[in-house]
């Protein structure tokens, strides 16, 4: 018959045995844990001037820009680089809460009011006619409530 004490030592083995061996697998990975997915390569679609610097970044079929860190007001104008056409889709990346309203002008206007609330950016897409294969360029402001101006493109459409 084991005394008391041989059996704590047996626990305290075989304790020690399935530490030793759980520490040994943790080099392999479970079939469900993934790493993340690399962050999007940045490409050069677009010619972008104005204020700052925003990346550019394919989304499957469209291409985004990042205005994420864009905050009051501003404005960029792009253009397609020289010898392209305008990629098929155009969105932005927005941050909540940044600026009240986004104004779009091409061959036709587009304003796109921006949510106070949310932590996560939001990636809104142009409408259709807002810009043709022919429009010469886009021109994208952000700030407060934006006015009536003339479209910067001569026989623009404005819609009502």
């Amino acid at each position: 018959m084991r005394s008391p004490a041989g059996k704590r030592g047996l626990s305290c083995a075989a304790a020690l045995s399935l530490a030793l061996l759980g520490t040994g697998c943790a080099h392999m990975h479970l079939p469900w844990h993934h790493p993340p997915p690399p962050p999007p390569a940045p490409v050069h679609e677009l010619d972008v001037t104005g204020a700052g610097t925003y990346p550019q970044y394919w989304k499957r079929n469209t291409l985004l820009l990042d205005l994420s860190s864009a905050s009051g007001s501003g404005s960029v104008t792009l253009k397609p680089v020289a010898g392209t056409s305008w990629p098929v889709r155009i969105a932005v990346r927005v941050r909540p809460g940044a600026f009240p309203v986004l104004e779009v002008r091409g061959d036709q206007r587009l304003n796109l009011p921006i949510s106070s609330s949310g932590a996560a950016p939001v990636d809104l897409e142009f409408t259709p006619g807002v810009y043709t294969a022919k429009t010469p360029r886009i021109v994208v402001s952000w700030g407060a409530a934006v006015t009536n101006p003339p479209p910067p493109n001569p026989g623009a459409v404005t819609p009502h």
